[in-house]
C-alpha cells in the first residue's frame, strides 16, 4: 500500500472502496465465499483508483450547489419561456446578434460551466471564447445581457468558492469591463 495516496486521503479511500465493495455486490450478490476474492480486488482497485486518479482539493461548494440548482432551473424555464413564445407569437422582436462579456473567472472548470450555461439565458447561446472574452449570440441584440450575463457569472463563482476580481487586462474594445463584486 503507498501511503502517499491512501493514507493522506483516507476519506477518499473509505469511499472509494465503499463504492467497489458496493459494485462487487451488486455483481456477484451477498455470497460470503465470493469476498475471499471480492474484499482483495476491492483493495487493489482502490490502490489502483487512488494512483490513477489522486484525490484533488474540491472545488465545488456544497452550499453553492445548493444555491445554483434552483436558479438553474429557474433561467432554464424563462429560457424555454421566451423562446417559445418567440416561436409562437412572431411580433416578438427578433434582431439577432453577438454580445461580447468579459469573464472575471478564473478556474477553467468555473468558466467551463459559465460558458455552458449561458444557454440557460432568454435568447442566448454561448459563440465563442478568447481570452477572458466571451462571444454570446443573442435573439435580440438590443437586450441589456451584462445584467443576466454577471448574475450568472457571480452564481458560477459561488458555485466554485472563486471571488470575482478586477480584470487586469485592458478593456475589450465592445464591452467595458464589469464592475468587481
Amino acid at each position: 500500500m503507498n501511503k502517499r495516496y491512501v493514507y493522506r486521503h483516507p476519506l477518499s479511500g473509505l469511499l472509494r472502496g465503499t463504492l467497489f465493495m458496493g459494485l462487487w455486490f451488486v455483481f456477484n450478490g451477498l455470497d460470503p465465499q465470493s469476498l475471499m476474492i471480492g474484499i482483495p480486488t476491492v483493495i487493489a482497485a482502490t490502490i489502483m483508483s487512488m494512483r490513477l486518479s489522486p484525490p484533488r482539493k474540491r472545488t465545488l461548494s456544497v452550499i453553492g450547489s445548493i444555491r445554483f440548482a434552483p436558479y438553474f432551473l429557474w433561467e432554464s424555464l424563462l429560457g424555454a419561456i421566451d423562446v417559445a413564445a418567440r416561436v409562437l407569437w412572431p411580433r416578438m422582436a427578433v434582431n439577432p446578434g453577438f454580445h461580447s462579456y468579459r469573464t472575471r473567472l478564473r478556474n477553467p472548470s468555473a468558466r467551463l460551466v459559465f460558458i455552458d450555461s449561458i444557454s440557460l439565458l432568454p435568447g442566448t447561446l454561448s459563440a465563442d471564447l478568447r481570452g477572458d472574452v466571451v462571444e454570446v449570440h443573442a435573439l435580440d441584440r438590443e437586450a441589456d445581457l451584462d445584467l443576466s450575463l454577471s448574475g450568472l457569472e457571480r452564481q458560477v463563482a459561488i458555485l466554485f468558492n472563486e471571488s470575482l476580481e478586477e480584470i487586469r487586462t485592458t478593456p475589450h474594445p465592445h464591452h467595458p469591463s464589469p464592475e468587481p463584486v
